[in-house]
């Protein structure tokens, strides 16, 4: 399985955003949607703000592939859904760490988003 590099991980853990490009059932990539992306140790999780009816969401959960563009860094991606509350945990305290700048009404939907955590697994 291929991993991330420490520089790709910093990058892209240190950018605001990243875009987010789930590959449709035929193939194509989807319009790139900028979302909010942590870190967790060696890891990179992202979750949609609308829950699971974000449109970005319902592509990557059907194809479990996409692209991912962020702080200079562009790769092909797997997406693995995480049920594991230990986790989900700590992806609430990096969502709130990195975002809370922005205020409960753009952070809480993340935090309440648990169920749309993906890990990103770079191809």
């Amino acid at each position: 399985m291929t991993t991330w590099t420490s520089d790709e991980l910093n990058r892209i853990a240190s950018a605001d955003e990243l875009e987010m490009a789930p590959r449709r059932g035929d193939g194509t990539l989807r319009g790139p949607v900028p979302i909010w992306v942590v870190r967790d140790g060696e890891d990179l999780y992202v979750r949609s703000f609308r829950g699971p009816d974000g449109g970005w969401w319902r592509t990557a959960r059907a194809s479990h592939q996409g692209h991912i563009r962020s702080g200079g860094v562009a790769k092909d991606v797997s997406f693995v859904e995480v049920a594991d509350s230990g986790i989900n945990d700590r992806i609430d305290t990096a969502y709130r760490t990195k975002y809370g700048r922005f205020g409960g009404a753009y952070v809480d939907p993340m935090v309440a988003a648990r169920s749309t955590t993906l890990r990103l697994v770079p191809r």
